[in-house]
């Protein structure tokens, strides 16, 4: 059975993991760590941990100044307020400088769930990606996680990495050929109708959806696409050629995040049928995760349906 984890605890669990051998790795949080799970690693490490209390943008001026300093900070917080609260202190005091901060956005997504429109943060991929030079990402599953944040500590530069708080089925683990590599998309199923390219826990609602279109007769490929930027154009150019037809979903506004991405590089290079599948531009709603989900469509079943809508505007 495949592992269930929230990729929030596999990041807390790694973090740990590498201490030892990354003795210049420092944590910072925002009173919040029992939430992004840091709490482990502040046990295990007290002195290389830093509780900033409610306080988003002292912790952000304090990371980049640890990293002048030659040390490798994670500041970690809410999505809501690490990418929303602290955009003006990460433009200037990390991107400008290109100091090595990595800001770390936990609770991302409508799967925040009870806590409401205020804390669903689904701007944060969007607004993090118009910063130059800072690297975005979201990993899908645990294992994927966990190979992110190592990659992440010996990547030399600002970064944004958003973080799930629910826990989600292990699936790249399980695939044949999967390798981690920032800016590199994976694919986890092949396909030749339809291209469906996910980030997040929509990974693996997307390949449930693929599941349900080879009922139908319908071959979709899915490419988990964990790093928004630098975007795989490789992966999306030949997905473009072979498969003619693209849908994009994400735990996210369509606007502005891996949607907008993919948009972007296909009409410049190879323009095909490409459907953005996610929140349409709407701020969220206070429900248990699964039924808020369901309210906006972030459904197996409503990628199949934009799978089908961007296969019939292929060119005939």
């Amino acid at each position: 059975m495949a592992e269930k984890i929230a990729t929030r605890a596999a990041y807390g669990q790694t973090l740990v993991e590498i201490a030892e051998e990354e003795t210049n790795l420092v944590v910072l949080d925002s009173d919040l760590s029992g939430s992004t799970m840091t709490k482990d690693f502040s046990k295990a490490y007290p002195e290389r941990f830093f509780n900033m209390g409610i306080a988003e943008a002292n912790m952000i001026g304090t990371a980049a100044g640890l990293a002048a300093c030659g040390k490798k900070p994670f500041a970690n917080s809410f999505a809501m307020f690490a990418a929303g609260r602290v955009w003006e202190q990460i433009r200037n005091s990390v991107a400008y400088t290109h100091l090595n901060v990595k800001v770390i956005g936990s609770h991302g997504g409508l799967s925040v769930g009870e806590d409401g429109a205020t804390h669903q943060c689904i701007e944060d991929l969007a607004i993090m990606r118009a910063i130059p030079d800072m690297m975005v990402l979201c990993p899908c599953d645990g294992n994927e996680m966990r190979q992110a944040v190592r990659a992440l500590v010996n990547y030399d530069g600002p970064a944004y990495m958003r973080l799930g708080r629910l826990a989600v089925e292990t699936v790249t683990d399980s695939v044949p050929d999967y390798r981690f590599e920032l800016g590199k998309g994976a694919i986890l199923r092949q396909g030749n109708d339809v291209t469906i390219v996910a980030v997040g826990m929509m990974v693996q609602m997307a390949l449930k959806a693929a599941e349900l279109l080879a009922q139908e007769g319908i071959s979709a490929r899915v490419i988990d696409m964990h790093t928004i930027k630098p975007l795989d154009g490789d992966i999306l150019l030949a997905a473009a050629k072979e498969t003619g037809a693209l849908v994009t979903t994400e735990e996210h506004n369509i606007l502005g995040g891996l949607g907008g991405a993919v948009a972007e590089f296909l009409s410049l290079n190879h323009p095909v049928p490409v459907v953005r599948h996610g929140v349409e531009d709407q701020f969220g709603r206070s429900g248990k995760a699964e039924e808020v989900l369901v309210a906006y469509g972030l459904t197996p079943e409503g990628i199949v349906e934009k799978a089908k809508q961007a296969i019939s505007l292929k060119q005939k």
